[in-house]
């Protein structure tokens, strides 16, 4: 497992990049049991959650209104922590939605590669963008854009023990499943 904490943002992401040339076609979509991801399906919801969160940067930079409201209590905490707290999370409605099951491992790299890219485009000028201007997170409250583009990084490292878990129940070969 990487040493994420040391790491920035897209030294994270491109390892999670080298890591998928790693894993067969079949390691990729192999699910272990009920109500556990696949590899692909969590690299696809990191990717899905990525652009989501880019989609909030980019709403934030061309809001008008200025937002009073802050984060919640959750909010500031996993803000003081820099990472969600070391615990499982089970997702409620739309967003429980079983990710795909069925990207190509070079699919998977090309997500990746383009929130690499959103990023780097965002990074540029995300210092110059209002932080009055906010999206209202499910849990955190109303977060800016600077706390939008922090949380791509925070949610990659929140995975990475995910990531650890499902290669060590991966079967030794194809044949085991």
């Amino acid at each position: 497992m990487r040493c994420a904490l040391h790491m920035d943002d897209f030294e994270l992401i491109e390892g999670y990049r080298l890591d998928l040339q790693k894993y067969s076609a079949w390691q990729l979509r192999y699910i272990p049991g009920p109500e556990i991801w696949s590899i692909g399906q969590m690299y696809d919801h990191l990717i899905a959650v990525a652009m989501e969160y880019l989609d909030f940067v980019q709403i934030c930079a061309e809001s008008t209104e200025e937002q009073p409201l802050g984060r919640t209590p959750a909010g500031d905490d996993v803000f003081r922590r820099g990472g969600f707290p070391p615990v499982k999370i089970k997702l409620e409605g739309a967003q429980a939605a079983s990710p795909n099951n069925a990207l190509s491992g070079e699919e998977l790299d090309e997500g990746l590669a383009k929130v690499m890219a959103r990023m780097r485009e965002w990074e540029l000028i995300l210092e110059k963008i209002h932080p009055g201007g906010k999206v209202r997170h499910g849990g955190f409250g109303w977060l800016n854009a600077q706390e939008w583009y922090r949380l791509i990084g925070m949610h990659f490292r929140h995975h990475l023990r995910q990531q650890t878990e499902l290669e060590e129940r991966l079967p030794a070969h194809p044949g085991e499943i």
